[in-house]
């Protein structure tokens, strides 16, 4: 059995750095937990805001203050220096909002100096791993990885310790519309619901039905296949031979959501056809090209 594959595609990179959150230089503290390198004052610490943790609740947090009020704070804020005398939240934005909510003058920091890329990395990490993020922000995360840093599906998925199915799956929430994605950010629909319904005709209607209806996720694909199955009955300003049956559309989409990536299947009449797989960068058909070598 191999070693995690996170830490063989960072070797001393990020997995170094995110196994050194739990170290730092020991100050006193007078408290139990993971020492700081230091107290600084928290108006000296601001958000990134590049975090892909938007999505805060303020009964959580309030929650979270009244502990940091009788107990302070245990694990120490990851932070990085910016300039002289300010630091950027690189983990641990829910406790420095507790801490400011807890009136706190002073919080515990751990100082790791690292670049954007590798902030935006641990960020994303460690909110994966704590399951911090919603579905909507982790894909926003990896999305901003794949477009700023060049990033590959197979790459996030060696860097998050999930499959790379999963990370395709998950930016494929990013083409559902605005009011789904509200949805999901609020957790009225979960990413399974959600995944279900990228290829349907009315995504947004879709969602308002199984949200009031209380569907499971298995109500919800079910529904969408119907949906998918409606718009593949032949219409009379439609050529016969040019619609597509509910068995190619379902095959489509679990191909569609196996890559990450648009596929299109037009059957010929001699039983033949054609398959085509839509890429918009060259990370992707590089991406195509290695998993057509495995088989």
């Amino acid at each position: 059995m191999n070693d995690d594959p996170s830490k063989r595609r960072l070797g001393r990179g990020l997995a170094a750095l995110i196994g050194e959150m739990d170290q730092s230089t020991p100050v006193e503290t007078g408290r139990s937990g993971i020492n700081p390198d230091r107290m600084i004052p928290i108006e000296f610490v601001s958000r990134n805001p590049r975090n892909p943790r938007r999505y805060f609740d303020e009964a959580e947090l309030h929650d979270l203050a009244s502990s940091i009020r009788q107990h302070g704070i245990v694990q120490p804020v990851v932070v990085r220096t910016i300039s002289a005398d300010r630091y950027e939240i690189i983990a641990g934005e829910r406790r420095w909002r507790a801490a400011q909510l807890a009136g706190l003058v002073e919080i515990p920091v751990i100082v790791r100096d690292v670049d954007d890329k590798t902030a935006l990395e641990i960020a994303i990490v460690e909110n994966v791993q704590r399951a911090d993020l919603n579905p909507l922000e982790e894909a926003l995360g990896y999305e901003q990885l794949i477009a700023e840093h060049g990033y590959t599906q197979n790459d996030l998925g060696e860097i998050i310790g999930k499959s790379r199915s999963h990370v395709a799956n998950s930016l494929r929430l990013l083409k559902l519309p605005d009011p789904v994605r509200d949805m999901l950010a609020g957790g009225s629909l979960s990413a399974g619901h959600a995944r279900a319904l990228v290829s349907t005709s009315d995504p947004a209607a879709l969602a308002r039905t199984i949200v009031s209806k209380g569907m499971s996720v298995r109500d919800a694909e079910r529904l969408a296949q119907n949906d998918i199955k409606a718009q593949s009955e032949p219409r009379s300003a439609i050529p016969k031979g040019d619609t597509k049956d509910s068995d190619t559309l379902a095959l489509e989409r679990t191909l569609s959501d196996t890559l990450g990536l648009d596929v299109s299947i037009n059957h010929k009449g001699n039983g033949g056809g054609q398959v085509r797989i839509g890429y918009k960068t060259l990370e992707q058909l590089e991406e195509i090209c290695r998993l057509l070598e495995r088989r």
